[in-house]
């Protein structure tokens, strides 16, 4: 018995890399799918603002873990244009984590999605560094919508993410300030391999995207195949 025990706990733990990864290509799935949908929504995500977001961040089914406190917890993606400015096509995903504070989901307790535009190169250098604070270590707000928005507002010019959710079909720009953003790199080392980080994969390149990837990168690469943050 002592032996079968010893057995059973050994192939489980061979084969916890394998259904890991799996977890990770799913993620990725969801959030293209997650992506296709907000920006085929009328009211979407105003294109000037896409096109001139360096990265974009998908966190699909965000959950509550303690409805009293209203923390909550997802993971997601992040992928960036490629390129050392930014200016090349959309690449490799990196994973994501976010733990939230006091932001709540906006109708309750269910799962909500959320998109964030990364507006310049030092919000997006900050996040695939470290665990950073919305609203703290980089600025943060609700992100415009609608097709006339323009991104010259002043809201767009200041802040270095910009967040947008979709709950029981309802889709808005919210505000995460107060939650936290970090690089999953116990997900990225097991979807590229050991010791590979969110900032090697976005920033150093060279990373083939893996095929759940297709959907998210060519959904972006058509609706923003070009940087315009220059203009």
């Amino acid at each position: 018995m002592k032996k079968f025990l010893l057995l059973t706990v050994w192939v489980g733990l061979i084969c916890l890399p394998a259904f890991a990864q799996k977890d990770e290509n799913k993620r990725i799935q969801n959030s293209g799918q997650v992506m296709t949908e907000i920006l085929n929504i009328p009211d979407d995500i105003p294109s000037d603002v896409l096109n001139k977001a360096e990265c974009v961040i998908v966190l699909p089914s965000v959950k509550k873990f303690a409805i009293g406190f209203g923390g909550s917890y997802g993971r997601g993606v992040m992928t960036c244009r490629s390129g050392k400015n930014f200016t090349g096509p959309w690449g490799a995903p990196a994973m994501m984590a976010l733990e939230g504070g006091s932001f709540g989901l906006q109708l309750g307790g269910q799962a909500t999605d959320f998109v964030l535009l990364v507006m310049n190169p030092r919000g997006a250098d900050a996040i695939l560094s470290s665990k950073v604070k919305l609203g703290g270590d980089v600025s943060a707000a609700a992100g415009p919508k609608g097709r006339a928005a323009s991104a010259a507002t002043d809201v767009s010019m200041r802040s270095e993410i910009l967040s947008y959710s979709r709950a029981r079909g309802l889709f808005a720009g919210i505000s995460l300030a107060g939650s936290t953003l970090r690089p999953d790199n116990d997900g990225n080392a097991r979807l590229y391999g050991k010791g590979v980080t969110a900032k090697d994969i976005v920033l150093k390149g060279g990373y083939h995207p893996p095929a759940s990837a297709s959907l998210l990168l060519n959904t972006l690469n058509k609706k923003s195949p070009k940087n315009e943050s220059g203009k």
